[in-house]
């Protein structure tokens, strides 16, 4: 399968690619075989990354870093997403909104440099989800060459770790937009004090895989793995003392555990099969 990827990618490369990069196992798997390929044969290669108030800044920090060793050439953009009226209120199809103004400005600055395929990091599992942002991504004809091959998350971890990919096992990373339930107002300071409290939970639990801070007004809802209840709670008091430090008023652990787009289980499918936010009473 990987040498099936580096052959769509050299067939693409001879009109000019741009590659979404944010760091992520699936673009980052992307990146490392367009970095071979370039090395073989320079061809008009671009990668682009977005810098939003919606990333965790550690996730920005590690892209860049990455797009600084990679050898190829890049550019990192600020936007700012908080400035459509969707994305800003949260709406169920925030994610369309928003990546469909992030690739606009990719697609822009890859026609400027003359490239006629610009690439994102879709994975065959992810046309499985609800996803609004795909709908864009088709829209502006972008190509994802994972998707388009058949390759799913499982494929992707196992060519990243044949390649010594140090984010082979790396958990997703969403926006920060998914801590905070459908028709919430983002606000910047809301979304900082979640990036720090998932940041002062890390620190505590190091050897948790997945997490996610949930903000229910001035809750804390804690999703992590159920079998790792037990490296949380030991760190209880000191937990609920530092979130509750950085503004929160309650502190609480999900039962359930983590559940990747927890927040679209509000969601309820009307006659027209649009996806509505379903509020709790």
């Amino acid at each position: 399968m990987l040498t099936k990827l580096e052959a769509y990618l050299k067939e693409l490369s001879a009109a000019g690619v741009a590659l979404a990069f944010s760091g992520g196992v699936d673009s980052a798997l992307l990146l490392a075989v367009l970095q071979k390929v370039y090395q073989q044969a320079p061809f008009n290669l671009k990668v682009l990354t977005a810098v939003t108030v919606l990333q965790d800044p550690a996730e920005i920090r590690a892209a860049e870093q990455k797009l600084q060793q990679s050898g190829v050439p890049y550019e990192v953009l600020r936007f700012n997403p908080l400035e459509i009226e969707q994305v800003r209120l949260n709406r169920p199809d925030r994610c369309y909104w928003c990546k469909k103004n992030i690739f606009l400005l990719f697609r822009k600055n890859a026609d400027a440099a003359g490239i006629k395929y610009l690439l994102d990091g879709t994975n065959a599992d992810d046309l499985k989800t609800y996803r609004p942002g795909l709908k864009a991504l088709k829209e502006l004809d972008v190509v994802s060459p994972l998707a388009t091959l058949g390759i799913n998350k499982a494929a992707v971890r196992e060519m990243s770790k044949k390649l010594g990919l140090d984010t082979a096992n790396k958990p997703s990373v969403p926006c920060m937009a998914t801590r905070f339930a459908y028709n919430t107002t983002l606000e910047p300071e809301k979304i900082s004090q979640v990036a720090a409290g998932e940041e002062i939970i890390k620190k505590a639990c190091p050897q948790i895989r997945n997490l996610r801070l949930r903000a229910d007004n001035n809750t804390a809802r804690i999703e992590i793995d159920a079998a790792d209840f037990a490296l949380l709670l030991p760190k209880r008091e000191e937990l609920v003392t530092n979130l509750k430090s950085i503004g929160f008023a309650r502190v609480t652990l999900d039962l359930q555990g983590f559940r990747s787009g927890s927040q679209d289980e509000r969601l309820t499918t009307n006659k027209n099969g649009e996806n509505n936010a379903e509020f709790e009473k």
